[in-house]
Order: structure tokens, then C-alpha cells, then sequence
């Protein structure tokens, strides 16, 4: 297995596992970016930019990331509130009038971070057509009653996230989140990431393999009642219900999909652009100052909902807008926060040892958080690390 790229002295480990995931756990492309203290140790690539073809992954090769969008696009709600433009214990309603209908008076800013709003499902799934269009998925959650009484428990928004979010920022700034971000963020920090691959840079994205048949999540030791395939198989539950919120799913290497700003799931990326983006985020990099203040990096990582998950089943562990880390999605100290992407991608940081990560492929699998691949790096950066 040809990789490319390199690593610090000390993070060769890191490449050892890159190589593993290739030679034992059926990578087909992927990449992998490490950043400690703002300067990046790792940078590596290999295999083929699309999962079926035999064309080479190149260092700026980028990829859809699907869940792991939810972090990125959680720091535009965070950014907003340290400016003073965004109250997170306001009502959704206070800025979006007409989500107020069916009892979602008392649903909080907060809770569309933490997953406690109550909407993880529509009863009215969108199309395909439907989900590209940035109207339609607001007016379908505003239009919903919320399954559990908002703010008592949470189980994860898979798509209605994306949704919730979106409009909020519209409501506060006039733009969506994808405009928003690349003109305050990406567009100035020179990320290559995007939510809304513009087309100029279509060129880059790999084709992505499609998941099909049940979720599961890994990592797990502690076996729930009933397991996330088993209610995933179930129409009636909500975990069906979450995932289908769009139904069919779009085709993830459609150009009109890539091109469209779905805060819960397209966002397109190198593993440079993430790694950089959660490096941002906690301490300055090269040519850049950090993003979050130390009072912002509190509000994301400390915990705002854990337990049973009424969607995923298993237990997880939520601050605002990112995972935590946990059973069902293990970071790399208990300090770190970030997002895994449904079947691989994964970015997050941790402050307390100055690490930002980002992994990207194109071979997705079924998995929900804690992808094998991805946790195989993660524990190669730890041993590295001594933690």
C-alpha cells in the first residue's frame, strides 16, 4: 500500500495505523491530519480519490463527511453567541416566529445544540428534491409537533439538526449557514472545507461509497436493551424515523447535493480542513487566530445531555452541537469534543493537549460513531501521547 504524506518524529505510529487500515479493515481512500498546538504533525493520504476506481488520492482530495458536519456547523451558532448575536437560552421562537405552532413554545437555542428539542423525526419525510430546497426543511420542523416534551431528554436530530440550525443563523444574519461560514471562517482561514461545494472545487471531491441496510454503532461494550439495528429495522421506531427524516436519501456524489448547505450532513472536506478547522477553534495557527474563546470551548464540551439515547438507543454524551467523548464515540481524553460522520469521518479537539483531528474517507460503512478505522488512529495518537 502506497501512503502518502508525512508525519513528526514521535506520530510515526499514526502511519502504521493509517497503513492497518488499508491492509486489514478494507480502507479504499482516505486521509488523516493531526495538528498539536496549532502545527501540524501528521498529513497523510492513500488509496483511490473514488471508492470504485483506480484514479489516486491526492493531498487535496476532499470528501463528504456527513455527520462530522454537525461540529463545523455548531461553531457558527457558538461564534454568533460569543459576539453577542445569539442568546442560547432564548426560544427558538424569539428569532423564528413561526416555529412557535404545535407546543414548541418553550423549545431553547440550547436545545437544538444539545438534542433536546424533541423533533428528531417528520412525520412528512422530505424528498430528495425537497431537502436541497433551504425552505422546505425549516418549514417542515417548524411545522412539527415535538415526540417527547422539549428539554426533558434528548435523543440525537440526525437530519432535523441541520434544519434547526440553518435557520436560526438565517434568522439572526440575513445568510445561510454555508454563506455564513465560508465568508466568516473557511473562506478567510483558507479551509478546505465547504458547506456548499462551490463549483469550482467539484473537481476535488472523490465518490463516496453507499451505506445500505441497518445502522449500528461501535465501540460498545455494554449491550442495550434492544441495539440501534434492531430498532433501526423498525419503521414505527425513531431511530427509522430520524434517519429517513429525507427519504429516499439523496445520492451523496450528485453535484446539486454537494452544491446545497445541509448543516447536519454534506459538508465536503480534506482531512487538512478539518483537522485545521477544530485546530482554529482552540488556539491560534499559522496566520490565524483561535476562534472560540476559553468560555466558548466550555460551552462545547461541557455536558448537556447524556444517558440513553432515544433515537441511537446507546448511551451518548452531548455539550453544545458536539459529541463527547464517550462509549459510543470515544475522543481522545475525556476533555475532547467533536463529530463522527455516519459510516467514517471523523474531527474533534482536545484542549488539554493542544490536539485537533481530522479523518476522511471514501469507503463508508455502517457505522454511526465509532468507526474501527477512525478509532485505530485515535488510539495510535494517544499511545503517541502516553495517555
Amino acid at each position: 500500500m502506497d501512503v502518502h504524506g508525512t508525519v513528526a518524529e514521535g506520530f510515526e505510529p499514526v502511519r502504521d495505523a493509517f497503513v492497518r487500515n488499508f491492509e486489514t479493515l478494507g480502507d479504499r481512500g482516505a486521509a488523516v491530519a493531526v495538528y498539536r498546538d496549532g502545527q501540524q504533525v501528521v498529513d497523510l493520504w492513500g488509496g483511490t480519490r473514488d471508492v470504485d476506481g483506480t484514479a489516486p488520492w491526492e493531498r487535496g482530495t476532499a470528501q463528504v463527511v456527513r455527520s462530522a458536519t454537525k461540529g463545523v456547523a455548531a461553531a457558527v451558532l457558538l461564534l454568533l453567541h460569543q459576539r453577542g448575536q445569539l442568546d442560547l437560552d432564548a426560544p427558538v421562537g424569539h428569532y423564528w416566529p413561526e416555529f412557535k405552532a404545535r407546543g414548541k413554545e418553550r423549545v431553547l437555542v440550547r436545545h437544538v445544540l444539545n438534542h433536546r428539542a424533541g423533533l428528531p423525526v417528520l412525520d412528512r419525510p422530505l424528498t430528495p428534491q425537497d431537502a436541497l430546497d433551504p425552505l422546505k426543511g425549516p418549514e417542515a420542523v417548524a411545522a412539527q409537533a415535538p415526540v417527547w416534551e422539549p428539554g426533558t431528554d434528548h435523543g440525537y436530530h440526525a437530519l432535523t439538526y441541520g434544519w434547526l440550525l440553518d435557520e436560526l443563523v438565517r434568522r439572526v444574519t440575513g445568510q445561510g449557514t454555508g454563506a455564513w461560514l465560508a465568508s466568516q471562517v473557511t473562506g478567510p482561514l483558507g479551509l478546505d472545507l465547504w458547506l456548499g461545494l462551490p463549483e469550482s472545487e467539484a473537481g476535488r471531491a472523490g465518490r463516496v461509497g453507499r451505506v445500505e441496510g441497518a445502522e449500528r454503532t461501535g465501540g460498545l461494550r455494554a449491550r442495550p436493551k434492544r441495539s440501534v439495528t434492531e430498532a433501526y429495522e423498525d419503521p414505527a421506531s425513531l431511530t427509522r424515523r430520524a434517519f429517513a427524516a429525507i427519504s429516499p436519501f439523496p445520492d451523496q456524489n450528485d453535484p446539486a447535493y454537494r452544491a446545497a448547505a445541509l448543516p447536519a450532513t454534506n459538508a465536503v472536506a480534506t482531512a487538512d480542513g478539518l483537522a485545521r478547522f477544530y485546530a482554529t477553534l482552540i488556539g491560534d495557527t499559522a496566520g490565524a487566530a483561535r476562534l472560540f474563546t476559553p468560555q466558548t470551548v466550555e460551552l462545547a464540551r461541557a455536558e448537556e445531555s447524556a444517558g440513553p439515547d432515544r433515537v441511537l438507543v446507546v448511551g451518548t454524551r452531548f455539550g453544545l452541537g458536539y459529541m463527547l467523548h464517550g462509549s459510543a464515540s470515544p475522543l481522545l481524553t475525556p476533555g475532547s469534543f467533536g463529530h463522527p460522520g455516519r459510516g467514517g469521518a471523523l474531527g474533534f479537539a482536545d484542549p488539554e493537549t493542544g490536539i485537533a483531528f481530522g479523518y476522511v474517507t471514501n469507503g463508508f460503512r455502517k457505522t454511526v460513531t465509532a468507526d474501527p478505522r477512525a478509532q485505530g488512529l485515535v488510539r495510535a495518537v494517544r499511545g503517541v501521547l502516553d495517555l
